[in-house]
């Protein structure tokens, strides 16, 4: 800290760390990019991927070449299916298209009064939104760009195919890079419905929505990083709600990282390799390799969204990366997990866990209104302390499971 003119300011470092081998996973050198090569490898004769979770593993470890984003993003997106031709495939994107007009005529033949609440609730936000995403990518720059036209369609038809979900600023982000790699404007929309449908990765405004992600990631820093969990601790409420997270959760870590690393990113979370919730494992792993100086410096809720605001852009995302498939594979290893994090190997596919290997689940005591955990955990008895004598401070998140940063 320095003192000018009477006024404390904070010095924050920006730090170039570096991840030890005995921190990456055992697999993490095993795999290369995935490019024309090796893709066409993964396809039997009539263009269906042959072992959809070796495709998956690949593509977690190594991401995907550029030059065929635009092939195996759909797959990832789940709007091809991993079983379908060729052949099957073209005659879906035939289908696809013709739905995908009759959606937009919907919205062209809205009457006068529908026009005008769609106009207040959803065009008047996308209009602003379009014009200035991206537009430094080449695909997307200059005026007059068809490209962006293109993009405020996708969020316009998109808005009339789900009016629940409708539009939310920053859907804009998640489209524009789907648009640019995949190029056709139908098969985007396609991509952008799965995106939406499938993946927990995205998230929303909504309070429901953003209290489970935060919930999951609270636990997940309680399991693996107790110093930081507990200075959130401290901080009362204001520092559990964790605002420097929400927009690397809103935005898919979009405004944290250079866009090739962001992609990356985001192809490792659509890859669902070993767990859904991978997006929570890299906000983790950022915390866990730039998150010390908050610890040092004792940082207080505001300042602790000023500290990671600024390492916006100064991350090293394939290091964060190495460091989240690191703490994935830790997870996995533990014997026992709290209950809290049950739901977080929930909806995961086959592979989660060898060999029908499932960890205990051990209750945390959190259920409101009910007797038993509903996930059948067992709460482990602790061993009574003697009370500490003075003013009551925050209660000590309980240890337990063995976690090695």
């Amino acid at each position: 800290r320095t003192v000018a003119d009477e006024k404390t300011c904070m010095q924050f470092s920006i730090r170039r760390p570096k991840l030890p081998s005995s921190e990456t996973h055992p697999e993490e050198s095993l795999y290369r990019r995935l490019d024309v090569a090796a893709w066409l490898r993964h396809l039997n004769a009539l263009g269906q991927v042959e072992e959809e979770y070796k495709l998956r593993q690949a593509i977690f470890f190594g991401g995907i070449d550029v030059s065929i984003r635009g092939e195996v993003w759909p797959f990832l997106l789940r709007y091809y299916s991993h079983e379908s031709t060729s052949e099957e495939r073209e005659a879906l994107r035939v289908q696809k298209r013709k739905e995908y007009a009759e959606i937009q005529q919907k919205r062209l033949s809205m009457t006068p009064e529908e026009h005008r609440a769609f106009w207040r609730n959803v065009q008047f936000t996308v209009d602003k939104d379009v014009v200035r995403t991206d537009r430094s990518n080449q695909f997307f720059r200059g005026e007059g760009n068809p490209n962006v036209e293109s993009m405020r369609r996708i969020l316009l038809n998109y808005a009339v195919y789900n009016p629940a979900i409708g539009y939310s600023q920053g859907m804009s982000d998640l489209v524009a890079p789907i648009l640019a790699e995949v190029l056709d404007e139908s098969d985007t929309f396609w991509c952008f419905v799965g995106l939406m449908q499938n993946t927990i990765f995205v998230s929303s405004p909504r309070d429901e929505d953003m209290e489970k992600q935060l919930l999951y990631l609270r636990e997940l820093l309680r399991l693996t990083h107790p110093r930081f969990y507990q200075h959130l601790v401290s901080l009362g409420e204001d520092g559990l709600q964790m605002l420097f997270c929400h927009r690397w959760l809103l935005l898919c870590f979009k405004r944290e990282f250079p866009e090739a690393e962001a992609l990356r990113i985001w192809e490792a979370c659509w890859a669902h390799y070993q767990t859904d919730y991978f997006h929570l494992f890299i906000c983790v792993a950022i915390v866990a390799i730039y998150g010390d100086d908050v610890i040092e410096q004792q940082l207080a809720t505001d300042q602790m969204l000023l500290h990671f605001g600024n390492l916006a852009m100064h991350m090293n995302g394939e290091l964060v990366l190495r460091k989240a498939r690191s703490l994935l594979y830790q997870f996995r290893l533990l014997p026992r997990i709290p209950c809290s994090l049950h739901d977080l190997c929930k909806l995961c596919g086959s592979g989660m866990w060898d060999s029908g290997y499932m960890p205990a689940v051990e209750c945390t005591g959190q259920h409101p209104g009910s007797e038993s955990c509903p996930y059948g955990g067992t709460a482990e008895t602790p061993s009574p302390k003697p009370p500490r004598e003075g003013r009551k401070g925050p209660k000590t998140p309980r240890e337990g499971f063995g976690f090695r940063r």
